[in-house]
């Protein structure tokens, strides 16, 4: 069984910075892509960025600039720092793994990004 555990969500001033953070446990072979992704009320599940594990990455052309995304294939985590947020970041970012050759996707729970002052 595969459990991804996020952390770092909260409240930050337009402005301010946030740094992510999933965990993978469990029985994993392989990761191949890491990813985060956000969604915000009333609109559809968007990528924000991923990597893949040679450490190509992509970014959403609204964050490009302003976000990093990292991982470390040893420990089998992701993280996503966040700079210079604004309100239309807000939003429940939820971390992706794809594992294998059968390419099998695992999400976290989520974790709540609000930007407000």
């Amino acid at each position: 069984q595969v459990q991804l555990v996020e952390s770092g969500g909260g409240l930050v001033q337009p402005g301010g910075s946030l740094r992510l953070s999933c965990a993978a446990s469990g029985t994993i072979f392989r990761i191949n892509e890491m990813g985060w992704y956000r969604q915000a009320p009333g609109k559809q599940r968007e990528l924000v960025a991923v990597t893949s594990r040679d450490g190509n990455t992509q970014y959403a052309d609204s964050v490009k600039g302003r976000f990093t995304i990292s991982r470390d294939n040893a420990k089998n985590t992701v993280h996503l720092q966040m700079m210079s947020l604004k309100a239309e970041d807000t939003a429940v970012y939820s971390c992706k793994i794809v594992v294998g050759i059968g390419r099998i996707s695992y999400w976290g729970q989520g974790t709540q990004v609000t930007v407000s002052s």
